[in-house]
């Protein structure tokens, strides 16, 4: 292992712990806010108890996240000094933005979320609970503005005396077509994670006290959210996709294993990619189908890797620009089976709620029980694909992951740290598991006292 594998490997295990919780972090952060808003509109005890149960969930969730998100912006000085030193000028801003606008927003309204039942006033509260989700989006534009420059870079230059890439237009970063499709994405994914789980907390509860009125009225919620967020999902992602198709073409092709040019496009369903031959070793494949997908037309060209491939050598010089496509193929196709999964979970759910019969059928809360990891799995090699897909470029067709890497960091530093960070995550998404079920399991308490819900102050 080369410092340059262990530095990859670095960066993709603390990326994937750390978006383990952020997804949850923005879901869990709407549901409060949306069930407080009930509570202040209704006075029903049952909207603030609601409110206080999910609430504490998200405060740990909240808390090791940001833990887990700190180390990553260290890395791009330690690790990836070569792309902090090419790209500064341009990467540096959103996430500066992130840093003293969101973060602060978001982390000011928590406080005053956290410490306020008692001080202020019932709408006010609710609108910190707004701001504190409003605040997690914005920071989410910000991460995904400096990850769509990367897929897709925009309004910048390269200096001919420095060698380094510097902005020329800020808007142009802003309106980057990827930074929006991926907020959209990103955004939904994490109502359906956060959805998810609640729909799981709630069946288990549920299922040992079935005239609950909080869990009848989280699953409620839950149910809706996960039809509603699973359809916008997969919508947000077809689109993403063709956009992907438009402007990241080997990384399309690399999906979906499509080796050859072809008009039309067969969409591969299942297939055994070789990287050595360059073809499917086993292909089963539905005529068309990546063609309407791609183009929304019956009949038009899609790009096939070995072309992509050709095209890329004569245009970059010798040198290998796949990706590993077996891994972005199969994880792809995971994240797009749980999502079809999940909205038949919440379609089916909701039927159950019109007919007013959710809370009663335990086999579909021990289905949802079961399901309770799927959206975690779908945010993960959701982001594989996205990331893998655009190697073995760091910045898409302008800087080469290869020459983004410290030059005086030797391998024996980062595969410690490696291992320390590992080790020091894996600690940490044990507590919040840990957490996580205790707080889950104790439900919300003693009912609450007419004197506690005009005060607010009830757990």
């Amino acid at each position: 292992m080369d410092a340059l594998i262990a530095a990859r490997w670095q960066f993709g295990i603390t990326t994937v712990y750390h978006f383990l919780f952020v997804p949850l972090t923005i879901g869990l952060a709407l549901v409060v806010a949306i069930l407080e808003t009930m509570w202040v509109r209704r006075r029903d005890p049952k909207y603030l108890r609601a409110t206080k149960f999910w609430g504490r969930l998200f405060i740990i969730n909240f808390a090791v996240g940001v833990v887990t998100g700190l180390v990553q912006e260290f890395q791009f000085g330690m690790n990836w000094s070569s792309y902090s030193r090419f790209v500064g000028d341009i990467f540096g801003a959103p996430l500066a933005l992130d840093g003293l606008v969101a973060f602060f927003l978001e982390s000011t309204f928590l406080g005053l979320w956290i410490f306020g039942w008692d001080r202020l006033s019932p709408r006010l509260h609710a609108a910190c609970a707004w701001l504190v989700s409003v605040g997690t989006i914005v920071s989410a534009f910000w991460i995904l503005a400096a990850n769509a420059w990367m897929q897709n870079p925009v309004g910048y230059r390269i200096n001919p005396a420095t060698g380094r890439a510097e902005l020329e237009s800020f808007l142009d970063l802003v309106r980057n077509p990827m930074a929006w499709h991926h907020l959209g994405h990103t955004v939904l994914a994490s109502i359906l994670t956060a959805a998810v789980l609640m729909l799981a907390v709630s069946g288990w509860h549920l299922l040992r006290h079935p005239e609950s009125p909080v869990f009848r009225l989280s699953a409620g919620l839950a149910v809706v959210l996960v039809l509603v967020a699973g359809v916008g999902s997969a919508t947000t992602g077809h689109f993403q996709g063709q956009e992907v198709a438009d402007r990241q073409p080997m990384k399309h092709a690399a999906v979906e294993a499509h080796w050859e040019t072809e008009a039309p496009a067969a969409f591969s369903i299942v297939a055994i990619p070789s990287m050595d031959e360059g073809r499917n070793l086993f292909d089963i494949r539905i005529p068309r189908l990546l063609s309407i997908l791609t183009d929304h037309s019956w009949s038009s060209e899609v790009r096939g890797i070995n072309d992509l491939q050709a095209e890329y050598e004569e245009q970059f010089g010798p040198g290998d620009y796949r990706p590993p496509v077996g891994v972005v193929y199969w994880s792809f196709r995971a994240m797009v089976g749980v999502g079809f999964f999940l909205i038949a979970l919440g379609g089916l759910g909701t039927w159950f709620l019109y007919r007013k019969r959710l809370h009663e059928v335990k086999s579909f809360h021990r289905i949802a029980l079961l399901s309770l990891g799927l959206p975690f799995i779908a945010n993960i090699t959701g982001w594989v694909v996205t990331e893998m897909g655009r190697q073995p470029w760091a910045v898409y067709n302008v800087l080469l992951t290869r020459d983004s890497v410290s030059p005086i960091v030797s391998t024996a530093p980062v595969v410690v740290t490696l291992i320390g960070f590992t080790l020091l995550y894996g600690v940490l998404a044990v507590i919040d598991v840990y957490l996580m079920a205790k707080y889950a399991r104790a439900g919300v308490g003693e009912e609450t006292t007419p004197a506690e819900v005009g005060a607010g102050l009830a757990y």
